[in-house]
Order: C-alpha cells, then structure tokens, then sequence
C-alpha cells in the first residue's frame, strides 16, 4: 500500500502545481500537521532534479513561516492551556527551571528540532510559548530547516537515479527502518 502511494506521489510531484501543495504541507507541518515535508520534497526532486535547489527553498521558506505561526500559537495560546497544566500537577517550581533552561539553550533545542526526526512543532509552539527570543528562533530555525532541506534535496540531485532504485528496491525496508528510527528518537525525546 505504501509503496502504491510512493508511485502515486512520484507521479503528481511532476505536476505544475506541486510545489503550491509543497508549500501548504511545509507550513502546516510546522505547526498543526503531523506529516513532514520531506514526504513530497523527496519525489519532487526525484520526478525534477533541476529544481532541487526551488524545491528546498521553497520547502525551507514555509517550514520557517509555518514555524513562526507555532510561535504565535505558543505564544497567545500558552496562558490559556500551558499554565492550567502545570498548575494543576503544582510544577511551577519544575516550570521555571525547565524555561530558564530552555532559553539558555533554545537555539540548540530548535536546531535539533528542525533538523532531526524530533517533531518540529512541538519546539516552535514551545519557544513561544517560552518566550524564547524571537530572533534565536528565527536564526536556529532558518540553519536547522534549510540544512535539513538541501542535504536531502542536493542528494537526491546528486543520485537521483541510483536513489530512485535503491528507494524502489529497498520501499519496505526503508520505511521499516524510518519508522523505528522515528519511535526511537521519539522515545529519548520523551525519555529527556
């Protein structure tokens, strides 16, 4: 089945229109949408690889502007669900610790977000929602997505082909593979 709709998104990501789509999943992604951009910026690069560079950027610029809407939400939301929850298990004391912490290192905690496995909207909802500076988010996220982005489009670029082979060949492994990567970064996450 999921290689049915690898073959499926392979196909619509030649059309014209997909980088419009391209740009609505990289922006909710980092807000409210629980699946990753890099979902269509693979095919899209495997059906364009002389695009790789429009589709990373676009791909980059949207993850960052959705970001920026998880800050806001963080942000204005915060009082309304964040500080209801610590008050009703008395963390306040935990609470101040754990924010002090996070702003001393919130570009490093939205670097690793942005770049890794870790749910990206989780960290921008919280550095709003932290007050993390807006200008640290903005830098750590920009580096961290853009990184994240081209590295996965310029390899592609670069062995488009003999990745579209190895991707066909190996479909369930990978996918396999992915997933427990995904429930193992999950888990340390959550663990930390």
């Amino acid at each position: 089945m999921l290689k049915k709709l690898y073959y499926k998104i392979l196909d619509l990501s030649a059309k014209p229109r997909s980088e419009i789509i391209l740009s609505l999943v990289s922006f909710a992604e980092s807000s409210i949408f629980p699946i990753p951009p890099d979902v269509l910026l693979l095919p899209m690069t495997l059906a364009r690889p002389l695009k790789w560079i429009r589709l990373a950027l676009i791909t980059t610029i949207f993850s960052v502007l959705g970001g920026m809407l998880g800050y806001l939400i963080g942000m204005f939301l915060w009082e309304s669900f964040g500080e209801q929850i610590i008050k009703i298990y008395h963390l306040e004391n935990n609470y101040e610790i754990f924010k002090n912490n996070y702003n001393d290192n919130g570009a490093i905690i939205v670097f690793l977000a942005g770049f890794t496995p870790i749910p990206y909207k989780l960290i921008t909802i919280a550095s709003g929602g932290l007050q993390l500076n807006i200008l640290t988010f903005l830098l750590a996220s920009i580096l961290s997505r853009g990184l994240r982005f081209f590295i996965i489009a310029g390899i592609i670029r670069i062995f488009g082909n003999i990745a579209k082979k190895y991707i066909e060949k190996y479909f369930n492994t990978l996918s396999t593979i992915i997933g427990i990567i995904v429930v193992v970064v999950a888990a340390i996450w959550l663990y930390l």
